[in-house]
């Protein structure tokens, strides 16, 4: 299974090392990212493939609450919910 990961928010020193961090502890394989900063804001996408018995669900959480201590927004959707929103 593949998602999607995006973080925006304020630039700071260690947002993709993080990230990633937790995609590693949570038996997800990171496959392309797409990075920018605007002015002070930071923006990433991150395509992530699950690996055999990730728990998505966990993993949604715990990146969600950590972009909240960090204050960013980080949102995990599964790859067909994210196509399924973008579709015309």
């Amino acid at each position: 299974m593949r998602a999607v990961v995006t973080v925006v928010g304020k630039d700071m020193v260690g947002i993709l090392s993080k990230v990633s961090g937790i995609c590693a502890e949570n038996k997800m394989n990171v496959i392309e990212v797409s990075q920018t900063i605007l002015q002070d804001m930071f923006c990433m996408i991150m395509l992530v493939e699950t690996s055999e018995g990730a728990n998505f669900a966990a993993f949604s959480d715990e990146i969600k609450a950590e972009g909240e201590k960090l204050g960013l927004v980080i949102h995990a959707m599964h790859e067909d919910v994210f196509n399924s929103m973008h579709r015309i």
